[in-house]
């Protein structure tokens, strides 16, 4: 049974000043379930999906440092320093181990959470996420024609087509256009620093050392990621599963939420039997 609550919005600060705006849903005795979202998005990713996930699981979706209305140090915008953070916010909500859920470039940092903090992790699910950017010529691309020439304000006109090419089915306009101002809030500073830091992360040549029960799920018009780079995480990561959406964009999770949220749950209560 879905949980039709409104997620009430909080905030928790780290040390160093950093504030962090999170939402929080469901059974605080229940599976914890912490959701990270990618580049330049916030909580609001997954504004969707929360609404279809049942009462008895304790839903976290966290805005990272630098984007949303978290704090924007001047630093810290590595996957190493977001998973650290998560390490951090857990510990302050006493959260003793989570299932940790990323969207999109949000997956490197919960698998680089789950490489290092193995005893904190009690599952990974990765939606639409990269094998690696290193050394791939698209992120290269938009890193050199794009990302390295922002400067603020940042464009709206180029927010909004990186969130359109994230599509391949439509999503309420009225959800598109508030994720698309929810990534105009992000400095350009923080754009750079962060898509520089997933370019240069390595976690890929780690994967083998995750042991907790992994979903990878993948669309199969996602615009951006191939098949064989999921193959890759599934082959890497000994304890996966792979299931594809079949007219999925990048951003299935935005277009199917209903779906997504089934399959999680399922994950969740196979993996807690």
């Amino acid at each position: 049974m879905a949980l039709n609550m409104a997620p009430v919005i909080k905030s928790v600060e780290l040390p160093g000043k950093v504030v962090l705006q999170y939402v929080e849903q469901g059974d605080v005795s229940g599976v914890p379930v912490l959701f990270l979202h990618a580049i330049a998005d916030s909580w609001h990713a997954f504004e969707r999906l929360l609404p279809h996930l049942p009462g008895y699981i304790h839903a976290i979706a966290l805005t990272q440092r630098g984007h949303g209305d978290a704090s924007r140090p001047e630093a810290g915008y590595r996957p190493r320093d977001f998973a650290a953070d998560l390490l951090v916010f857990m510990d302050i909500l006493q959260l003793e181990a989570a299932v940790i859920i990323g969207g999109s470039s949000g997956g490197i940092i919960a698998r680089r959470f789950a490489i290092d903090h193995p005893e904190r992790t009690l599952g990974l699910v990765l939606l639409g996420s990269p094998f690696t950017l290193k050394d791939k010529p698209g992120p290269r691309e938009l890193w050199n024609s794009i990302i390295s020439k922002m400067t603020d304000p940042v464009d709206p006109r180029m927010v909004r087509e990186f969130a359109e090419d994230t599509l391949a089915q439509p999503v309420p306009q009225d959800f598109l256009e508030m994720l698309v101002q929810e990534n105009l809030k992000v400095p350009a500073r923080v754009w750079k620093a962060t898509f520089k830091g997933l370019m240069e992360d390595d976690s890929s040549e780690e994967l083998n050392k995750i042991r907790a029960p992994t979903l990878i799920i993948w669309g199969d018009r996602d615009a951006f990621l191939p098949l064989s780079d999921q193959k890759a995480l599934t082959e890497t990561i000994s304890c996966s599963q792979f299931v594809v959406y079949p007219g999925g964009g990048h951003a299935f999770y935005w277009e199917e939420p209903v779906r997504v949220a089934s399959d999680i749950v399922a994950f969740i209560e196979e993996i807690a039997d």
